[in-house]
């Protein structure tokens, strides 16, 4: 039976033990910690969970940090603090949306 790690993660330690006494030596003794990412790797698992970005271009929204991070370095340069903090808003802004899209 194939697994994914959320089923995984969402198992208590006895199940895990129990999907991996054939595949992993020393299960028995393993605390879910370290029989987690263990068992992921036995069963070619991926042991984190990805999140997609879905409703923006990711792509262009990172560009535009880069350019702000440019940006902000010269502001700092040139001790510009109103520009400074408009810019650190705009990037607070970006990061923002690419987390409130994120699935």
């Amino acid at each position: 039976m194939a697994h994914t790690y959320d089923e995984l993660k969402g198992m208590t330690v006895a199940q895990l033990r129990e999907i991996a006494k054939d595949t992993i030596k020393g299960s028995s003794q393993m605390n879910k910690d370290h029989l987690l990412p263990a068992l992921c790797a036995a069963l070619g698992i991926e042991a984190h969970v990805h999140h997609e970005v879905q409703g923006i271009d990711k792509a262009a929204v990172k560009a535009q940090l880069q350019a702000l991070k440019i940006a902000r370095e010269r502001a700092l340069d040139e001790h510009d603090h109103l520009r400074l903090k408009s810019i650190r808003r705009q990037m607070h802004h970006l990061n923002h949306q690419i987390r409130a899209h994120m699935h």
